[in-house]
């Protein structure tokens, strides 16, 4: 039977959101004073006003949270007017983000918290939104005509929220072919082409330069891991600890091997390169090595309580050094997951963690990642995420922001409110909504504005 790997010392566990509605019934005060936090994000007072009735709209029971339905449910919403400021009103998108994350850093910041980076795909029809192409987003788990966006998450003990995004441009839409529909979404023009993972390591770097949002761990996926440039943003990131997933089929020594510098000529020029003096010693494929293990290299884990039972995994782990180009390249923990059965599924990750790391961290954060895909879960299902309909570039960063601001506002209801509910103070329904002065439908129910 295999060993139990121990469960003590574990960071923290990420909570649930368990806010009900009798929790946050009577708080519409707190949802008309919390967007004045980000009034200096526009010039105006109508954006100031439209920013409020946005996430009255993105909190709301209609079955559609697209421009139109949103401004048609909201008291004196004009659709036309919110239009416009989504997609053409000027917003000071650095400092609403630094407003954000000064938020995000009071409410949930914790010196042991996560980053996550992840991808996420929007279905969308026509060929006219920014960004839109035939492409596969993760989300989505195929190859669709869609936008798909790169964000940031952030986890920790208090809870979870996105942080940042950013819209993939494919190549195609850099082209002189777009130049047309890049001037019709208002793509700026000084925008050139970036991977998924350059964009990922762009906002790593400006999270980390920012200060802002304490964190001590990066976790992502195997886009991600297979990327030298976001590997080389983490490696900048001082004193942070990584764990990213890569490709079964990369390659590594178990012992690196030994290299020299050969001078050859070439068209009567000397030139030198770099290779491995053991060339019988070939590099494995990470799969390749994981088979190869024996049974006391495993360790069981239970990771979490599924509807139907524990859910477990078995885990091993090495020493290796990844092969780039043929070269060692960075010495790294190979973490391995498996699932039970006779025929069991394996994934990989890789972390720059110092060789004394223990197993039950690196298990930890292998089980981290999911927080974004709850992030968009939510967003997508409770805040119309993905039922946007804007064309313009800045259109869809600023309804992510939106959405962003929206979803973080649940957690700091159950943060910064849990202990001034109504059922905390003995505030019944019937009590608040004799005084109301005008109604929202929020979370499924109405709450009033006392």
């Amino acid at each position: 039977m295999l060993p139990d790997c121990r469960t003590q010392g574990e960071p923290f566990s990420i909570p649930i959101f368990d806010v009900v509605p009798s929790d946050v019934e009577g708080f519409m005060d707190e949802l008309r004073t919390f967007p004045s936090a980000f009034h200096d994000g526009f010039a105006r007072r109508e954006p100031r006003a439209h920013f409020f009735d946005y996430m009255v709209g993105q909190f709301s029971v209609l079955e559609r949270k697209s421009i139109e339905p949103m401004a048609l449910a909201v008291e004196g919403g004009n659709i036309r007017g919110m239009q416009r400021f989504i997609s053409d009103d000027t917003w000071d998108d650095e400092h609403l983000l630094w407003t954000y994350h000064h938020l995000v850093a009071d409410d949930l910041g914790d010196p042991s918290g996560v980053l996550m980076f992840d991808e996420s795909g929007f279905v969308k029809k026509g060929q006219e939104s920014a960004g839109v192409a035939r492409q596969y987003g993760g989300s989505v788990g195929k190859v669709e005509n869609s936008q798909v966006g790169v964000f940031a998450a952030y986890a920790s003990r208090h809870g979870d929220a996105f942080l940042d995004q950013r819209l993939f441009m494919p190549d195609v839409w850099l082209s002189d072919a777009y130049a047309e529909r890049r001037v019709n979404c208002r793509v700026p023009e000084e925008r050139a082409f970036q991977s998924k993972p350059q964009l990922a390591a762009e906002r790593l770097q400006a999270i980390c330069e920012g200060g802002l949002v304490p964190f001590k761990y990066v976790v992502a996926d195997c886009l991600y891991g297979n990327s030298p440039d976001f590997l080389d943003a983490l490696d900048a990131c001082v004193g942070v600890t990584a764990l990213v997933a890569i490709p079964s089929e990369t390659r590594c020594w178990l012992q690196a091997p030994g290299t020299e510098d050969k001078t050859y000529k070439y068209q009567g020029e000397v030139r030198s390169t770099r290779v491995v003096v053991q060339p019988a010693l070939e590099p494995r494929t990470v799969a390749t090595l994981a088979a190869s293990l024996p049974a006391s290299s495993w360790y069981r884990r239970k990771v979490s309580e599924g509807t139907k039972g524990p859910i477990e995994y078995e885990f091993a782990r090495r020493r290796v050094t990844l092969c780039k180009d043929g070269l060692p390249d960075r010495t790294v923990w190979l973490v391995i997951k498996r699932t039970l059965g006779a025929e069991p599924s394996s994934f990989y990750d890789m972390s720059h963690a110092p060789a004394s790391t223990p197993l039950r961290l690196l298990i930890w954060l292998s089980g981290v990642r999911w927080a974004v895909e709850q992030c968009f879960e939510e967003g997508k299902t409770e805040l119309g995420m993905a039922q946007y309909e804007v064309r313009k570039y800045p259109g869809w960063h600023h309804h992510m922001l939106t959405t962003m601001v929206a979803h973080f506002f649940l957690w700091r209801l159950k943060v910064r409110l849990g202990k001034k509910s109504p059922r905390a103070h003995g505030v019944t329904t019937a009590d608040s909504n004799r005084s109301a002065k005008s109604k929202y439908t929020l979370f499924g129910l109405m709450i009033s504005e006392t």
